[in-house]
């Protein structure tokens, strides 16, 4: 009853701070105008933000902890069988519960809509173009910001309605500007190599329900902006966008899963200004580039990785909630996976392999739940410390609640908690236990943008 209260008293709180939100101009957001359209969007955005909002985090926690739990003990059943059969009958072995949902179907061409039931965790909402037609992706040109080609990836994300957007061959997508996304848009990459590279990133503003799905994000600069359509009936000047891979602001019910992610002028993911009911699963996010002693100490220059919160006056992050789950850190990055500022942060069954600060960071009183993830610390003996803690003395954060649970630590990888316990008062008397650090290899094997073909499981 208690969190239900709390959840009630934010939700009212967060409506008296619409009005002041929406009336401000967004620079930050890249709006050079914030003209009426604009306004409108932003108050829908914050209305459903409020609506998914969840004032028990925890049965989310519990719920997705026991399709873990149930994904694992299907996944040793079928391995068991095949042990007693001689040969091996296909390559598929899905071990977490977002794959085991659709990834081992051969006929997956055929039935791509499943997709829109697998989602779990904070995003489960998440169904994007599945009430509306395929759109195919035929040209990969990006020469019209404001009157894209039909057949583009431009044309497609901006079209009223839902759409299932899908690619007809393997393409390289060089984007002039930063693309910005409607609502109710699945973006599926299965099936062919779709690599978004050396531009503009993706951006979904004051936009709901998106999937973003099997596809490669890499080497994303900043780009300095102009007239850019964001909707089918809309279009203004946006200012310099600041190069990251994916920017989510006021968006909700959001799915970004199997995307292999690198290399960003700015971050990889950034959550920021009211996102809410946002799951990130199954990603690979990794820095290619070879990593020298001077950028090291210079870490600027290098991949920050997901920003969930960007400004310690946006009190409109406090109802962001965020899944994290099986998703492999990779080389080369630096730090913030994620970096919270309020909300609350579920992290849940991810491979963290060698950052070069930290792994987990935060500052304004965020929740973060670390569950049953495998950390192994660099060599650095002044990197071994999986959190970092900014802007607020030890008196002050001691209060946050940062809980370790089931993670395994190695390397000499430790995890400083803080604050209270929290509370899993869950549904029905039901205490589900997170699965531990040691099925992580298990559940993140197939992370990132997957090879599928046709006829074939992927």
């Amino acid at each position: 009853m208690e969190s239900v209260m709390v959840g009630n008293a934010i939700k009212v709180a967060f409506i008296l701070l619409i009005t002041l939100t929406v009336i401000i101009p967004c620079l930050e957001a890249g709006i050079a105008e914030f003209d009426n359209f604009l306004k409108i969007q932003a108050e829908e955005a914050y209305k459903i933000a409020l609506d998914t909002y969840v004032p028990t985090p925890e049965d989310v926690v519990n719920e997705l902890n026991l399709h873990v739990h149930l994904a694992l003990e299907n996944s040793t059943a079928t391995r068991r069988r095949e042990l007693g059969q001689k040969k091996l009958k296909g390559p598929c072995k899905a071990s977490n519960p977002i794959d085991s949902c659709w990834r081992c179907n051969a006929d997956w061409a055929n039935d791509r809509k499943k997709l829109a039931k697998c989602s779990k965790g904070f995003g489960r909402r998440a169904v994007g173009g599945l009430d509306g037609p395929f759109y195919v992706v035929t040209d990969n040109s990006d020469d019209d910001m404001v009157n894209p080609k039909p057949g583009t990836l431009r044309h497609a994300v901006v079209q009223d309605g839902p759409l299932w957007i899908t690619f007809e061959r393997s393409m390289i997508i060089e984007l002039r500007q930063e693309l910005l996304i409607s609502s109710n848009k699945t973006i599926d990459g299965r099936g062919a190599n779709v690599q978004i590279k050396n531009g503009g990133g993706l951006t979904m503003q004051y936009v709901n329900n998106v999937i973003i799905h099997g596809i490669r994000v890499k080497n994303i600069v900043p780009k300095d902006g102009g007239m850019i359509r964001d909707s089918y009936n809309h279009f203004g000047f946006r200012t310099r966008s600041d190069g990251d891979a994916i920017s989510l602001f006021g968006a909700s019910n959001i799915w970004i899963d199997h995307v292999s992610l690198s290399n960003s002028g700015d971050g990889l993911i950034d959550v920021i200004m009211g996102s809410t009911g946002i799951t990130i699963s199954n990603c690979h996010m990794t820095k290619h580039n070879d990593v020298s002693t001077y950028l090291i100490h210079s870490y600027e220059l290098l991949t920050l990785v997901m920003l969930f919160g960007a400004n310690e006056h946006h009190e409109q992050d406090r109802i962001m909630q965020i899944t994290v789950a099986f998703n492999h850190f990779g080389q080369g990055l630096i730090q913030r996976m994620p970096r919270c500022r309020f909300g609350f942060v579920h992290v849940l069954n991810n491979d963290y392999t060698h950052w070069l600060m930290y792994a987990i960071g935060g500052s304004s009183n965020p929740t973060i739940l670390s569950q049953g993830n495998r950390f192994i610390a660099p060599n650095d003996e002044n990197a071994k410390t999986i959190t970092h803690r900014d802007y607020a003395t030890p008196e002050e954060w001691k209060n946050w609640q940062w809980q370790s649970d089931m993670d395994l630590f190695m390397n000499g990888a430790k995890f400083i908690g803080s604050g209270a316990p929290i509370q899993l008062t869950y549904n029905k008397g039901l205490i589900m236990k997170p699965r531990d650090g040691t099925h992580v290899s298990r559940l993140t094997r197939h992370a990132g943008a997957l090879d599928c073909f046709v006829g074939k499981p992927c």
